[in-house]
């Protein structure tokens, strides 16, 4: 324990006076801070006013139970880490209550004073070590957050840069061409026909450059983005890939977070392109639902379907569509259709 580190609090609550003085006793010399009281109604009043890191629990007590006690902690929301005391002949039912969440017990016998000392301290290090661990996932977490994050706003930047950049300098040389083309045209001019193919090229291009534009930040900074956003992809996704792909949208669908709209955007994106690329489906149905308590989005296809989705196994595509939703507080979920074909809904809930 460094000098800077508080000392670690056991409350000890046991109805037996003598016995509950030898366990402070052998916790002091181990360096830990005390408290005992004798009984749960005791126990609960000093947890009102306290704070313990660990609990050392009879599972007989003059007026309750220990299950009891615990079930009034966690109602109470201020449950401890416990550990479980009990005579001999209670081992089964200390098991039990290790099930309910006990770190371990201790059996009241001779050798019970000497154990409990080392009992305490592998609870307490199970607990760090727990503790360790929900801190390097929450680390984990928020730098995921970030990255995605990161990468959502180069996107937009690229965007940007391609729509009010480079978008607008091919659209420049597209007008530039076309008035080329139609001088060369009234001269009679024999480059005419390479002067119209370099037109058209350029026209392309240009419309090619918008719609890399649109994909890279597709979701406007609106209250109608999403919807907006959505209607293009469907149209998109119809002249790119020679599919019948839809939006239908139901309600008044209104977002003013503009996060949340361009994850339920990205999430979209990526259903449909699992079903026309891995599915090979010809009909893509894309829904936004809000029926005032949720907004629903969902994507059907009916392409080969999707098997039951093994969270440990699927692809980074999947992955992040189940992170995207977890992110804005949604719920997603990937079904294989009866008739054939995969359903992909998100649900979020109205703020």
């Amino acid at each position: 324990m460094s000098a800077t580190q508080a000392p670690v609090t056991i409350l000890v609550v046991d109805d037996d006076p003598g016995l509950t003085r030898l366990i402070e006793r052998a916790l002091r010399r181990e360096g830990y801070q005390t408290a005992a009281v004798g009984s749960g109604l005791e126990a609960t009043e000093w947890l009102k006013q306290h704070r313990a890191d660990l609990l050392l629990l009879d599972l007989k007590l003059p007026d309750m139970e220990g299950p009891a006690l615990i079930e009034s902690m966690a109602a109470m929301r201020r449950p401890v880490p416990f550990i479980i005391i009990t005579g001999q002949g209670d081992e089964r039912v200390a098991v039990d209550m290790m099930k309910r969440g006990a770190l371990d017990y201790l059996v009241k016998d001779v050798n019970f004073i000497e154990f409990v000392p080392t009992v305490a301290r592998r609870a307490l290090s199970q607990l760090d070590k727990e503790q360790r661990l929900a801190a390097a996932e929450a680390d984990r977490q928020r730098l995921e957050q970030e990255i995605l994050h990161i990468s959502e706003l180069e996107q937009q930047r690229i965007g940007r840069d391609l729509h009010d950049d480079l978008g607008q300098q091919l659209a420049g040389l597209s007008i530039m061409a076309t008035m080329l083309s139609r001088s060369l045209a009234s001269r009679g001019a024999p480059e005419v026909p390479e002067a119209a193919k370099i037109t058209d090229l350029l026209k392309k291009t240009v419309a090619l450059t918008r719609s890399l534009a649109r994909g890279l930040h597709p979701v406007a900074e609106e209250p109608d983005g999403l919807v907006s956003a959505l209607h293009d992809l469907a149209a998109r996704t119809t002249s790119l890939f020679q599919i019948d792909c839809r939006f239908e949208c139901t309600g008044a669908v209104q977002m003013n977070d503009y996060s949340a709209a361009t994850h339920l955007y990205r999430i979209a994106q990526e259903a449909v392109s699992n079903g026309v690329k891995h599915g090979r489906a010809r009909e893509v149905r894309i829904g936004l639902n809000f029926n005032g308590v949720q907004l629903t989005l969902t994507v059907k296809d009916d392409g080969g379907g999707i098997g039951a989705v093994d969270p440990t196994r699927q692809g980074m595509g999947l992955r992040i569509m189940h992170y995207r939703a977890g992110m804005i507080g949604g719920r997603l979920s990937i079904e294989k259709q009866e008739s054939g074909g995969t359903c992909v809904t998100c649900t979020l809930p109205a703020t």
